[in-house]
């Protein structure tokens, strides 16, 4: 009964109050108050399956100029590569010139409903530009002659076009080439992209969290992956739980593709408890998958996929009587927030706080809650079950451009070397680029000002005021 937990929500809602204390530096950490449990944790990530990789920095790039009211500045433009955990390698574009890449930062195929890809209304654009240009068309006498281009277009050039144009339509900014060819293949690219529709996943699974009671199969859980097949880890204590994992035949399945549906066998006297399996496959990923970074470091949209390991998880709980939920989560982009998702498949209503507002799931009963957060702001909280089980959500909300945030102020740098505004002096081993965040070392060209809230040091808490007792 999606309307009963939704309409809660809405006349529980009380006022925030905002608490801030900063340190020395003026960077600002913000973190949510939630209920808090005496249980075990288990962590929650946002990540709705597929690849999950390293980045390692820019790979092949040329210059480019970004054209601001503080001044003209030179940056790095181009492919960055990334290492997949399991086997593989992804080249990707950066879709957040003015937010830096941290070093080793660890990346998550995520839906753009969970970016600042969602709001964005070129974003089927950026798509055909990766679709249309460098390396998925590495034919470079081909893509110059489509561009209007002579002989000559480098490797370096058509990154750097391609990822000017790409620029241009995902951050809006006033950016262009330096080197002439790569500028004409941004020009052509921008002109020509039509709007494509969002790739598929490479590997998700609906619902990633199912409940029940032991003796009745708990699920459906239906796979979704462009792979020929995936392979299914059962729960890590299956031999001594005597869980398995099924079909709706109640076969065992140890292999499964595009549309198999799972479910948890629980044998009928196991004590309430909870479950996890894993799908894994290899295959290559959708070119345009976004992948984002719960470290705020720049979010990243695919260019191209080698062979790559691929995997999403989903959960069971189960108990004899009593409320029965099932919980996971989502960035929800379109409504600044994270939702909820709760279903009960017990016998008694389950209830849960969050800030400090109670919200109800009947009896059989499911709905999503989505939780306001302010853009870059981390959070960490967590839901007690009914037994004491605490499920905890943390990330990190990312879902607008630096751009976006910062217009009409004075640009600068987030790091030393600050970059050389164009014309200057360059040095032998051209620090002096600003680069779109390739590593630690190469400083990026960033938009920030006095005031601006973004992931550091002190605490800026959350506290939603209680409901009364009345509400339910």
């Amino acid at each position: 009964m999606i309307s009963s937990i939704s309409a809660l929500f809405a006349r529980g809602r009380g006022p925030v109050r905002l608490a801030a204390a900063a340190v020395a530096s003026g960077v600002v950490a913000v973190g949510l108050l939630a209920t808090a449990g005496t249980a075990a944790a288990a962590e929650v990530t946002q990540s709705q399956g597929g690849a999950t990789a390293t980045i390692g920095g820019l790979k092949t790039y040329g210059a480019a100029v970004v054209h601001a009211e503080g001044g003209d500045q030179e940056v790095s433009a181009g492919l960055f590569e990334m290492s997949v955990e399991g086997g593989g390698t992804l080249q990707t574009y950066c879709v957040d010139l003015y937010n830096p890449t941290q070093r080793d930062a660890k990346y998550h195929e995520t839906p753009w409903s969970g970016t600042l890809l969602a709001a964005n209304r070129n974003a089927g654009r950026i798509r055909w530009i990766l679709q249309n240009s460098y390396p998925q068309v590495n034919d470079l006498a081909s893509l110059a002659d489509k561009a209007g281009i002579g002989a000559g277009l480098t490797e370096q050039d058509a990154a750097a076009g391609t990822q000017v144009a790409i620029w241009r339509y995902s951050d809006g900014a006033a950016v262009d080439a330096v080197d002439p060819q790569a500028e004409r293949l941004a020009d052509y690219l921008q002109k020509a992209a039509r709007v494509v529709a969002e790739p598929t996943a490479s590997l998700t699974l609906d619902a990633p969290a199912v409940s029940g009671r032991p003796g009745e199969l708990l699920g459906p859980v239906t796979v979704h992956t462009d792979a020929t097949s995936a392979t299914v880890t059962p729960p890590v204590d299956a031999a001594t739980s005597g869980v398995r994992i099924v079909g709706k035949d109640g076969k065992p399945l140890t292999a499964v593709s595009e549309g198999s549906q799972l479910f948890f066998d629980v044998p009928a006297d196991t004590a309430a408890g909870s479950a996890e399996l894993t799908v894994q496959a290899s295959t290559t990923v959708p070119v345009g998958r976004a992948f984002t970074s719960d470290s705020r470091s720049q979010t990243q949209i695919l260019a191209g996929s080698s062979e790559s390991t691929v995997s999403a998880t989903a959960s069971a709980t189960w108990a004899l009587k009593g409320a029965i939920p099932a919980l996971s989560a989502a960035k929800n982009c379109a409504k600044s927030g994270v939702d909820i998702a709760a279903a009960n498949r017990g016998d008694e209503a389950f209830t849960f706080e969050l800030m400090g507002v109670q919200h109800t799931v009947p009896a059989g009963g499911s709905g999503t809650v989505t939780i306001p957060l302010q853009e870059d702001q981390a959070y960490d909280f967590s839901i007690v079950g009914p037994r004491g089980d605490q499920n905890r959500f943390t990330g990190v909300l990312d879902c607008r451009t630096q751009a976006d945030e910062i217009a009409g102020l004075t640009t600068q740098t987030l790091s030393e070397p600050s970059p050389a505004t164009v014309g200057g002096v360059s040095t032998a081993d051209d620090t002096d680029l600003a680069a779109t965040g390739g590593s630690s070392a190469t400083p990026l060209i960033a938009g920030t000002a006095i005031g601006l809230v973004v992931i550091g040091g002190a605490a800026l808490l959350l506290v939603g005021r209680k409901e009364n007792g009345s509400q339910r």
